[in-house]
């Protein structure tokens, strides 16, 4: 079994390909802006790399945010493409989960922070259990204040709205665990984990009906390039 998976919902593209007989190779560039122009061509380099051809990827998987709107259109469509000519499944996995998993395997609760502009975060809950991760919380678009009444005490913290927040829930969160910038964004390892367990469970998403997650409002998304 072959996966291909990818995430450009951060400044990051990230790229996972799985291969069951010999393992998982990631890729991470730091594109910034340029990240939506280098997609398909990086794809095509790293397949073209491993002297595999599109057509021997059995499943495509795919980051649907929420992040950088730009980011996650066009690392959608990209995928949404290659699976739809190639005939292939596809799987959507948020990009909170994916970012969420960087907080290792202590059972502790997990809440991912990415900087949403406008004085708020994409954020969520998480708790890992059995090696799995559980969503206690809807993804949500929400002030820093108003997660944190939401947040227990000891819960670990990632992602890049720790820029601009940190101190603040170090002190409103006692024994908060803050990651450093390493953990920040999503790894590609990550998407291919998560998108193993749905193929384990046969959850595949309808290539025609899938969808970015994205929270801002509709009206917020039509603006200048993130």
């Amino acid at each position: 079994m072959r996966i291909l998976g990818i995430d450009t919902s951060s400044r990051f593209l990230c790229i996972g390909v799985y291969d069951s007989k010999i393992g998982v190779g990631e890729f991470r560039l730091d594109l910034g802006k340029k990240n939506s122009s280098f997609i398909l061509v990086t794809v095509k380099r790293i397949i073209e790399s491993l002297k595999i051809r599109p057509t021997d990827i059995d499943y495509f998987a795919v980051g649907l945010g929420p992040g950088s709107f730009t980011g996650i259109r066009i690392g959608l469509s990209v995928i949404k493409g290659l699976a739809y000519a190639l005939k292939k499944p596809l799987i959507g996995i948020s990009s909170l989960d994916i970012l969420a998993l960087n907080a290792g395997i202590e059972e502790k609760a997990i809440c991912p922070v990415v900087d949403a502009k406008r004085n708020l975060i994409f954020s969520s809950l998480y708790i890992r259990k059995d090696a799995h991760l559980k969503r206690m919380m809807p993804y949500k678009l929400i002030s820093c204040d108003e997660l944190l009444k939401k947040v227990s005490r000891r819960t670990i913290f990632l992602g890049d709205a720790l820029k601009l927040y940190k101190a603040r829930i170090a002190a409103k969160v006692k024994g908060a665990a803050l990651l450093d910038e390493d953990y920040w964004y999503p790894k590609a390892g990550n998407i291919i984990a998560l998108a193993r367990e749905r193929i384990a469970v046969k959850k595949i998403d309808n290539i025609k009906t899938i969808e970015p997650i994205y929270l801002y409002p509709k009206e917020c998304q039509i603006r200048k390039a993130d």
